[in-house]
């Protein structure tokens, strides 16, 4: 199994590299290539669930840190998990322009990178649940397998080498590398797409609803 000692072998086998100089910038590419990673892929395994608190009287939910993108937002009302339909918060505040007033929270909207906005704002305390997209733990020679390295090693190896590639100045291995990359994240991507259906159903859109496209249809 493919993990951050691996990684680091082969980046110095794939560039013929073992200075010292690109020894220490290794973590860098290896930042770099994942938060590459975490902007083009749609995937469930860069989903966390967490458990948040919607207290009485307060419209202002804080998120859990590191969230990237809001999948879902839902609170519990007497024992059935209700989905938040999410807004702007232009929309939030002018639909609960006066946030002392409260009621059963049925929309949300992103205020900031850290918080959200809930209206109407809640009037009593329900047990709610954020479905976000994070980044995973940073691979170091500490934390040595993340998803990143368990379910698409190559992509992530291919990411590394172009950062690699640009270290050593070596834009035309760079160009070649970016070509692979491209090449295998639309397989990520198919893959993560597959993952959103089974064999029984037609596709589904990211967005949870059903596909338009006619399945076999030309």
């Amino acid at each position: 199994m493919a993990n951050y000692t691996y990684l680091v072998n082969e980046l110095i086998a794939a560039t013929e590299n073992d200075s010292t100089e690109f020894l220490n910038f290794i973590p860098n590419m290896t930042n770099r290539a994942e938060e590459r990673l975490v902007k083009d892929l749609d995937d469930y395994g860069l989903v966390s669930y967490t458990s948040v608190a919607v207290s009485s009287g307060n419209n202002k939910i804080t998120l859990p840190t590191g969230t990237r993108i809001v999948k879902n937002f839902n609170i519990t009302s007497n024992g059935t998990k209700i989905n938040l339909l999410m807004r702007t918060d232009e929309y939030i505040n002018d639909y609960w322009p006066v946030s002392a007033s409260t009621g059963e929270p049925l929309y949300y909207g992103r205020r900031n990178n850290s918080t959200v906005l809930i209206a109407p704002t809640a009037a009593s305390t329900y047990a709610g649940e954020v479905v976000y997209v994070s980044r995973p733990t940073t691979l170091t020679s500490v934390s040595n397998t993340n998803y990143f390295s368990d379910y698409c090693y190559d992509l992530l190896f291919n990411a590394c080498m172009i950062e690699a590639s640009m270290f050593q100045k070596d834009y035309q291995t760079a160009t070649l590398y970016q070509q692979q990359y491209s090449q295998l994240l639309e397989l990520q991507r198919n893959q993560a797409r597959r993952t959103r259906r089974d064999d029984m159903q037609a596709p589904a859109s990211p967005a949870g609803a059903d596909d338009n496209l006619v399945a076999n249809s030309n």
